[in-house]
């Protein structure tokens, strides 16, 4: 479950030992040094993970985190506050901004990769290596295998991933734009139309085992995934 992480910390020494053990965990990890510098990355690339440290020079950890929630293009991604406060209202003030999680230093970096980990199971289950099945069709990211009703289906590596997004985000419609954000990656420049063609592949490989009706198109707004006729 390897993530792209942007680390919010300005003490040089706890930011290396957390870029050396979560770049051991399998992590590519991207250090800033105050919100300024947070700001300026998160214009450019949307990280899997934001590890947010409470006390920042200049604005606030918790105050960063307050401004993030509030742009729609900033909630999907988990945010864990990291702190040296461990008052029960520190802790409720950061979970009620928005942190989906809040480590209390001194912490082991095994505990803060089990916490990443946690909320990446929560928030973008298509970064987990867990199987999903949804009505026959099977999907297992360890093996890279997808089963549909017992038949074993060929997919291409965008359709792969587009297919697992789905199926760990059914029943919610997604426009082209979000689906080039999620699956292609926001640093990635395509042309929205590229969305449909892997659909339409996606489609042509679900046909073999009648699972392409579930990718619907929904007219005016972009694709659902859904057992539901």
């Amino acid at each position: 479950m390897a993530a792209n992480i942007l680390l919010v910390e300005d003490e040089p020494g706890i930011q290396e030992l957390l870029k050396l053990n979560l770049g051991q965990a399998g992590h590519k990890v991207t250090a800033a040094d105050d919100a300024e510098g947070a700001l300026q990355y998160l214009r450019t690339a949307l990280p899997d993970v934001i590890l947010l440290d409470w006390m920042l020079p200049g604005m606030s950890g918790i105050d960063l985190c307050r401004r993030l929630r509030a742009d729609k293009r900033y909630q999907p991604v988990p945010i864990i506050m990291l702190t040296a406060r461990g008052e029960e209202q520190d802790r409720v003030s950061g979970l009620d901004t928005g942190a989906d999680d809040y480590i209390t230093k001194p912490f082991s970096p095994r505990e803060l990769v089990s916490r990443i980990r946690a909320v990446l199971r929560r928030r973008a289950p298509q970064m987990t290596e867990e199987p999903v099945e949804i009505a026959g069709l099977q999907l297992d990211p360890s093996s890279h295998r997808v089963i549909g009703n017992g038949k074993p289906l060929e997919l291409g590596p965008t359709e792969f991933r587009l297919l697992h997004f789905f199926m760990t985000h059914p029943e919610r419609v997604y426009s082209r734009s979000q689906l080039l954000d999620q699956v292609w990656g926001d640093d990635v420049f395509v042309e929205e139309r590229t969305v449909d063609v892997h659909i339409r592949r996606l489609r042509l490989a679900l046909e073999v085992s009648g699972h392409d009706g579930m990718v619907q198109t929904v007219r005016g707004a972009g694709y659902r995934f859904s057992a539901q006729r």
